[in-house]
């Protein structure tokens, strides 16, 4: 048996959002039926560099899929090493022996699959009219969640981003500067993009609550993707205390997600929690019930939303031809 190489060059362009959502939709339903084996992320705080490592395995047994990814969080990256704040690798397991069958860059994977679990919660937590969105964060997280709400929508009328770095925003309008966003609008603070907004979209790296309640409107949905680790938190425990909070994975949540620091400073409770996205995508809990409801979807990312996207690459890979074959265990 031979192991599949895949870099990055070779995974690029070969993914839509569209099938990554189909298949990341289908991880939390497996999830929601109780049919996966996923521990919590174990975490390793490289504290003197501002950066972390995280090990995520999982199996989806119904589907016979398994992998482990090992993922960093180094927001110092980009401007003292040239190199992504997030890389990843991703190793697919065969269930019947262990045997790897394909090594990857896990780092566009990790960017898709976040994206599409956005899109995700929104399909089933935000207004089915939703136009107007603000995102607050635009890096590549905040790329990949923008395509997901396009390939939901399909157009919007207004898109509000902002960044601490005018030329990050600047950039990100021009990227995205086409025919399905109305009009797209880079702002100067965090209350002007998220104001008067269907949807919210969170994708920093902070500490400290960014956007305030009383700035959110009633039936506001928001995907909160920043906050991934132990400390970090965007929305201002306010928000929480009168949303519908959906959490990806309770035991994640509790200790990394948007939740985690009102959750240990006693401000909510985990009877506060409405339930996990995998229970509404598999039809035990509804989701939106009411226009007028404030919802908030808290993402840490699933290990089973890396294994079914790197399984997707893998077959891609093998009808094209892409990669290449190594012996790396010998028989």
């Amino acid at each position: 048996m031979e192991t599949l190489i895949l870099t990055g060059e070779e995974i690029k362009s070969r993914l839509s959002m569209s099938e990554v959502i189909g298949a990341v939709e289908q991880s939390f339903r497996e999830k929601g039926l109780g049919r996966v084996q996923m521990p919590a992320k174990i975490y390793l705080f490289y504290s003197k560099y501002n950066g972390d490592l995280r090990a995520m395995p999982s199996y989806l047994e119904s589907l016979d899929i398994s992998a482990v990814k090992v993922v960093n969080v180094h927001p110092d990256n980009p401007l003292k090493y040239r190199l992504p704040t997030v890389m990843a690798t991703i190793i697919l397991i065969d269930p019947k022996n262990g045997y790897p069958l394909a090594i990857m860059d896990g780092t566009l994977i990790t960017d898709m699959r976040t994206g599409a679990a956005g899109g995700i919660a929104a399909k089933y937590l935000a207004r089915k009219d939703s136009k107007i969105i603000g995102m607050v964060g635009a890096g590549k997280q905040a790329e990949t969640q923008l395509e997901a709400l396009l390939s939901l929508y399909k157009k919007l009328e207004e898109v509000r981003v902002y960044s601490r770095s005018k030329e990050r925003r600047e950039a990100f309008v021009k990227k995205f500067n086409s025919s399905e966003i109305g009009e797209i609008i880079p702002v100067e603070n965090v209350e002007e993009a998220v104001k008067n907004t269907d949807i919210i979209v969170t994708t920093t790296p902070s500490r400290e609550p960014l956007v305030k309640d009383e700035w959110i409107s009633m039936g506001t949905h928001f995907n909160c993707i920043g906050a991934d680790a132990p400390g970090k938190q965007e929305l201002e425990p306010k928000v929480l205390k009168r949303a519908k909070i959906v959490v990806d994975d309770w035991e994640q949540a509790s200790h990394s997600g948007e939740i985690n620091v009102p959750l240990a400073k006693g401000m909510i409770s985990k009877e506060d929690i409405y339930g996990e996205i995998g229970e509404i995508v598999a039809g035990l809990k509804k989701g939106r019930i009411y226009d007028s409801e404030v919802t908030v979807f808290t993402s840490t990312g699933l290990a089973i939303q890396d294994a079914v996207t790197a399984n997707l690459v893998y077959k891609k890979a093998l009808d094209k031809g892409l990669g290449r074959f190594i012996k790396l265990i010998k028989e």
